[in-house]
């Protein structure tokens, strides 16, 4: 906010820089051999006007002290011609020369600026005031998208920690294995997901060490069929988007699954990715793999909307057999500069 006030104060410094040459021009286009002098008695009345109603402008523009305000204006009115004038005495000889000029001065300098004050003050207090909502959103997005993202966690956790307990207790080979691609993914999701973007080759991994994690359940080969085409080492992408749908699919597939049953695409394109899963529906819900905790597709899609807005497609298509969701996000694309 400083570094805007900053700018602004920059700004009203070269507009009296050019309204100091303006008076300059035009008093020695005049004729006027002091015509630096009184330039600077010009910019000094000027300044006096525009800065007595940017002030008064701004402790009492509201409705609670507007009437503070009026009195200010009216006195800034009756009284700043007098300044003007009393630079330009001599040209005075009696009560009607003096009647003119006061209002031709009332007319022409005072109200002109007093409406750049307004001006001047509008345009601060509009930009100041959306700026600060700009930042109160971003908060409230913020804030947001971390409360989505810790609803992840426990429902994660619950359901790995299961697989390793299982493991564990029939003294599995595997485990070891398990607890150290757990870590990995704790890592991920504790630390490395806290920034804004991540690389995509990170995000992918993440994807992987889970699928491993939940094959643990199957006795079939791999029932993940991951591919993915385009140069993937060159982008970034938001942390924990995809998980929620790999999840869905598990979720809603049937108990016992066959290899390649859950087929992942994910396509980049030039500065677009698009992520498609598919996975073959649960007929009988009382067969369905136990989920508890999840969140579904609402979570997913208010993530989308906080991120990107307008900017994403996410398509959900099923019928008896398949359940088909296909994800259109924007790219981060990393440079080189080197």
């Amino acid at each position: 906010m400083e570094r805007i006030k900053k700018v602004f104060t920059g700004i009203h410094v070269v507009i009296w820089l050019l309204i100091v040459l303006l008076f300059c021009w035009i008093f020695r286009k005049e004729g006027y051999q002091n015509w630096f002098y009184l330039s600077g008695l010009m910019l000094i009345a000027s300044l006096v006007i525009f800065y007595s109603h940017f002030v008064i402008l701004t402790r009492y523009g509201n409705r609670k002290k507007f009437g503070f305000y009026l009195a200010g204006l009216a006195c800034i009115l009756l009284v700043s011609p007098f300044l003007y004038l009393w630079f330009d005495a001599a040209e005075i000889h009696d009560w009607r020369s003096f009647r003119e000029q006061y209002f031709t001065t009332l007319f022409s300098f005072v109200i002109a600026f007093v409406m750049l004050s307004w001006i001047a003050r509008a345009s601060e207090s509009w930009f100041i005031n959306s700026l600060k909502q700009e930042i109160l959103e971003k908060t409230a997005v913020q804030a947001e998208l971390a409360s989505l993202k810790s609803q992840i966690n426990p429902h994660f956790l619950f359901n790995i920690l299961n697989n390793i307990h299982t493991l564990a207790y029939t003294n599995s080979p595997s485990t070891a294995d398990a607890i150290m691609r757990l870590s990995s993914l704790m890592r991920y999701m504790l630390y490395e997901s806290n920034a804004g973007t991540v690389a995509l080759t990170q995000e992918i991994r993440y994807l992987q060490d889970f699928i491993s994690l939940q094959q643990l359940r199957f006795h079939a080969d791999a029932v993940v069929d991951l591919d993915m085409e385009g140069d993937a080492a060159s982008c970034s992408v938001t942390p924990l988007l995809f998980i929620q749908l790999l999840e869905n699919a598990y979720k809603h597939s049937p108990a016992k699954l066959k290899t390649g049953d859950i087929k992942v695409r994910i396509l980049i394109n030039k500065n677009f990715l698009t992520f498609h899963i598919q996975n073959p529906v649960n007929t009988k819900k009382s067969q369905a793999i136990d989920e508890p905790g999840g969140f579904g597709l609402s979570n997913i899609s208010k993530r989308l909307r906080l991120l990107y807005q307008d900017r994403y497609t996410f398509d959900v298509n099923s019928d008896d057999h398949l359940f088909n969701v296909m994800l259109k996000i924007p790219l981060h694309i990393q440079t080189d500069d080197r």
